[in-house]
């Protein structure tokens, strides 16, 4: 199940999500953090929970524990990325949500916060200090606890260790750029790679490995590379309203996602994340970026299945940085079980670690990353954490308006940047008159 990161429709939509409040008595804390009793919540003896398909695996080990220590059972609906996003919004409108939990995509807290029950209790020190720097911000909207995060994701760096490992590409490399062939770490490196590994395989004449990918059809990727240019705010700064996306940093970065076409298949204007997957387990591509999960999906019939390495993400020159992927659980504010939700998210935290055996293998917490240190199969969770923990990590700015900014300006003008001859400084202009006119 591929565990997605944006909206892939429902262009120009904004949330008009209606504002609630409501009272919420605290939860005792536990020495540990979050105070999860353990005990069923005597308000209810059934809780549900709506979530994406590719996050019902990861919940469901905590939900069957729940119900084993407190009597009280967790259901969990299982919605389209899109129709979860549809029945959350309508229902928090409405003020009469059908579910006492609901799992969110970063990206979507900024719209719903209104109608979300304050979280503020469950954060503690301790909890805070085992979260990244990125979930404890991006959680928060005007100051405001709103979810707890239950999973998150960054790209890494995958690449084929039998290309890298091989001693004649190993000689060939050094002796045509002047440095040992390894897992890149820079724009730089990743780049001589990349060049390096395109070729004609067969003798064909026609070109059948590529380096790289490079994916117009999603924005993420290059909001990562923004990162690594160094901008500190990236595209617009949520707190000052002044969109970004035209700064020296935006354009280096397009820059360089651009200088990759040579070494990367045709028909990048069209390729999106599920695209660029199956290249890469069809052994057309050397290397790719990709998001963290994907180690534990490679399919049994690949013919790289057994030759896949993971390193983190590189660096530009503001150094590493990927793009926080996470997701949280929220508890709307008119939803009437408030007490025994609130004790399940903080349950959720607490064995946060249980889903580092499913299907996805994605944690929230640094203790959980860290419990599966060393074991067999787990090889992509230092890379995540490195990748994490990066200072250039940041999330996406936290406005209601993101998606739309998404959809009807970062997508089409990515798709427009990898067209041969593009002009990439009018189109990051272009994308600031466009953008000024969503947020102002």
């Amino acid at each position: 199940m591929k565990l997605r990161t944006q909206q892939p429709t429902r262009r120009g939509r904004r949330l008009l999500v209606a504002a609630a409040t409501v009272t919420v008595a605290a939860l005792a804390l536990s020495g540990c953090g979050v105070g999860a009793s353990g005990e069923a919540a005597s308000e209810s003896d059934e809780l549900t929970v709506v979530v994406e398909g590719g996050g019902k695996a990861e919940l469901q080990p905590i939900a069957d524990l729940y119900q084993e220590k407190t009597g009280t059972k967790v259901t969990l609906v299982e919605l389209p990325y899109a129709g979860l996003y549809d029945r959350i919004s309508s229902e928090l409108q409405a003020g009469k949500p059908s579910f006492d939990i609901a799992a969110l995509d970063a990206i979507w807290l900024p719209a719903f916060a209104p109608a979300l029950a304050p979280l503020d209790d469950l954060f503690t020190a301790d909890v805070q200090d085992d979260l990244f720097g990125g979930l404890v911000s991006e959680s928060q909207v005007d100051g405001t606890f709103v979810g707890m995060p239950v999973w998150t994701n960054s790209e890494i760096l995958f690449y084929r260790t039998d290309l890298f490992e091989d001693p004649k590409n190993m000689a060939d490399f050094e002796a045509k750029y002047g440095y040992p062939l390894a897992a890149p770490t820079t724009w730089e490196e990743y780049r001589d790679v990349a060049e390096f590994f395109t070729r004609d395989t067969d003798g064909d004449g026609t070109v059948d490995l590529y380096g790289t990918d490079v994916k117009g059809a999603v924005e993420t990727e290059w909001l990562a590379t923004v990162s690594q240019a160094g901008a500190e705010a990236m595209v617009l700064d949520a707190a000052t309203g002044d969109v970004t996306v035209d700064s020296p940093e935006h354009q280096k970065a397009l820059d360089f996602y651009v200088s990759l076409l040579p070494y990367a298949p045709s028909g990048a204007a069209q390729l999106d994340w599920a695209g660029a997957q199956n290249l890469f387990y069809q052994g057309k591509l050397a290397m790719m970026r990709f998001w963290g999960h994907a180690y534990r999906q490679t399919p049994d019939d690949s013919p790289v299945k057994d030759s896949i390495g993971v390193a983190p993400m590189i660096a530009g020159p503001g150094g590493v940085a990927g793009v926080p992927g996470a997701w949280y659980l929220s508890v709307p504010a008119s939803g009437e079980h408030q007490d025994a939700a609130k004790d399940f998210v903080a349950f959720a935290y607490e064995h946060n670690d249980l889903a580092a055996d499913t299907s996805l293998g994605l944690v929230a917490r640094k203790s959980a990353f860290e419990s599966k240190a060393g074991e067999p199969g787990f090889e992509n969770y230092p890379a995540l954490v490195s990748t994490l923990e990066a200072a250039q990590s940041l999330p996406r700015p936290a406005t209601p308006q993101w998606q739309e900014i998404v959809d009807s300006v970062l997508i089409p003008m990515m798709q427009k940047a990898v067209e041969p001859g593009a002009d990439t400084a009018q189109l990051l202009t272009d994308a600031k008159s466009q953008i000024e006119a969503i947020v102002e």
